[in-house]
């Protein structure tokens, strides 16, 4: 599903990342992770795919409010696991949206 976002300006964290052969309760933390970041003041939406390489793009209101969501214990707790377990390669790439259209 495509997020619905407001009008830009706004910001997109994108994770990209590549998976071990470990899941050890990854899909129910993901599930876990969505769900909680929904709840977070300044969140706006929420983007995934995996093929290969998964892409998971999330939009928050402000820098602020994604500061917080990467300092939320919960989402500690998952980071850690992430770079323990889950993950062969990631990055964390964070934008400004100065303009979006669609169709």
């Amino acid at each position: 599903m495509i997020a619905e976002t407001p009008q830009p300006p706004y910001y997109a964290v994108i994770f990209s990342s590549i998976r071990t052969e470990v899941d050890n309760g990854y899909s129910e933390m993901a599930d876990l992770m969505v769900e909680l970041a929904s709840e977070q003041d300044g969140f706006l939406g929420i983007e995934s795919a995996r093929e290969g390489v998964g892409i998971t793009v999330s939009y928050w209101k402000d820098l602020e409010s994604i500061r917080k969501w990467k300092q939320h214990s919960e989402h500690i707790v998952a980071q850690q696991k992430g770079r323990g377990e889950w993950y062969k390669h990631y990055k964390v790439r964070i934008s400004k949206v100065e303009r979006d259209y669609e169709f």
